[in-house]
């Protein structure tokens, strides 16, 4: 007798403000290895969001529109409840370079003290978006430069009409 399997559904969890190739492209590696996955948009309570929680599901599901296993969401909760209520079995963190492994590190054991059911799976961005931040990325807009190749189309154009007015 063949037993239905469970569907192995993740979070990717962020501020994304705003989405970056980076981010789409841990999400399309995300994908390889789960069933679905919900990017899960974050409030920027400390950081001072440039864009809105609704622009920034906005901007990331107009780039991931073509990923029909990937869906956007808001959340304003603990994360392992969040996983729990979405019945997720995994938070999907990205990894730039050694400097992101200790916050990371330290929120991934959190999570697991909170829920050790959950597990923390660590992606890296292909080597072209190692160096890829949101915060860069805003700074460079900011001044005019260019951001083509860093974010979706639609991101660039949202940051030039931010920063223009």
């Amino acid at each position: 007798m063949e037993r239905k399997r469970k569907k192995r559904i993740a979070i990717y969890p962020g501020t994304f403000d705003p989405v970056t190739n980076g981010h789409i492209d841990v999400l399309q590696r995300t994908l390889k290895i789960f069933d679905e996955v919900i990017v899960a948009v974050a409030p920027s309570k400390s950081k001072g969001a440039l864009f809105t929680i609704q622009e920034r599901i906005v901007l990331i599901e107009n780039a991931t529109r073509n990923l029909a296993r990937a869906r956007t969401e808001a959340f304003e909760k603990l994360l392992v409840d969040y996983a729990i209520e979405t019945n997720s079995i995994a938070i999907v963190r990205g990894l730039r370079a050694i400097s992101d492994f200790e916050y990371e590190m330290q929120m991934a054991l959190m999570n697991r003290r909170l829920d050790a059911t959950i597990e923390t799976v660590f992606m890296m961005p292909s080597e072209e978006h190692t160096f890829i931040s949101s915060t860069l990325v805003k700074e460079v807009a900011s001044f005019g430069g260019p951001v083509k190749g860093l974010v979706p189309q639609a991101v660039a154009k949202a940051l030039k009409d931010k920063f223009q007015k």
